[in-house]
């Protein structure tokens, strides 16, 4: 069974995709960027606070689907510049209390909108 979850309080899709997809107990979360929800507009101060804005998005649509990141399972981040990595990955880090899910971190040459982070991620809900 296959549902979609949207909501307000996260970014709207920027093209033919949804913010999540149930599939059966699975949820995908699409790719998230540093889009503050309420202006449309990119929230680029610096990386810790780009990297804050994309895991509020995360959880608001993870709140819309009825989940918390303790149901998070896997993780893609997707970096434009390796060098912040460290930054990036102590505010990640900072959402999670245990049983971090499986991860891998990569540099891309470029991302949509020209952000310096963007991640997707998988949960389970038994």
């Amino acid at each position: 069974m296959k549902s979609i979850v949207k909501t307000d309080k996260a970014p709207a899709p920027i093209g033919p995709y949804n913010q999540a997809v149930w599939a059966g107990n699975m949820l995908f979360v699409s790719g998230q960027v540093a889009i503050e929800p309420s202006t449309g507009e990119l929230v680029m101060d610096d990386i810790e606070t780009e990297t804050h804005q994309v895991m509020k998005n995360i959880e608001a649509i993870l709140t819309e689907a009825g989940v918390d990141f303790g149901h998070i399972v896997k993780t893609s981040i997707f970096l434009s510049d390796m060098g912040t990595f460290a930054k990036v990955n102590a505010v990640y880090g900072s959402y999670f209390t245990a049983d971090f899910p499986a991860r891998e971190t990569v540099q891309v040459s470029v991302l949509p909108k020209n952000v310096n982070v963007e991640i997707s991620v998988t949960a389970y809900k038994p």
